[in-house]
């Protein structure tokens, strides 16, 4: 499977985006997929991600409440909304995939194989 990641921009603070994370060839249906984000001069961190299996969701903390990972097997596309972001949530945005990655793992961009590029988001204070 390969990914396509976008949707982001430039959004003033307490603003919405909506990223996505279009497969070709395979569904995503038997993957854990998962978005990423890194900063200038900061690790890749852990945003949000399905399970493999089930419908499990899980997001990092500082996204709880505010970010909502979903996807549309039809399409082959996950989407992250990302709601009341702030100068903080600025980065680049990676979606990853896994045919067998366990739960445990999920956010450790180290269990990945499969990358879409990033797509920047902006949020101007």
């Amino acid at each position: 499977v390969q990914l396509q990641a976008s949707g982001g921009g430039l959004v003033q603070a307490g603003g919405s985006l909506r990223l996505s994370c279009a497969a070709s060839g395979r569904t995503l249906s038997n993957y854990a997929v998962a978005w990423f984000r890194q900063a200038p001069g900061k690790e890749r961190e852990f945003v949000a991600a399905f399970a493999r299996t089930g419908s499990m969701t899980y997001y990092a903390d500082s996204v709880k409440g505010r970010f909502a990972i979903s996807r549309d097997n039809a399409k082959k596309t996950v989407y992250l909304q990302m709601n009341s972001l702030k100068p903080e949530d600025t980065a680049d945005y990676y979606c990853a995939a896994s045919s067998s990655i366990i739960t445990s793992s999920l956010g450790n961009p180290r269990s990945y194989a499969t990358w879409g590029q990033e797509t920047l988001v902006t949020v101007s204070s």
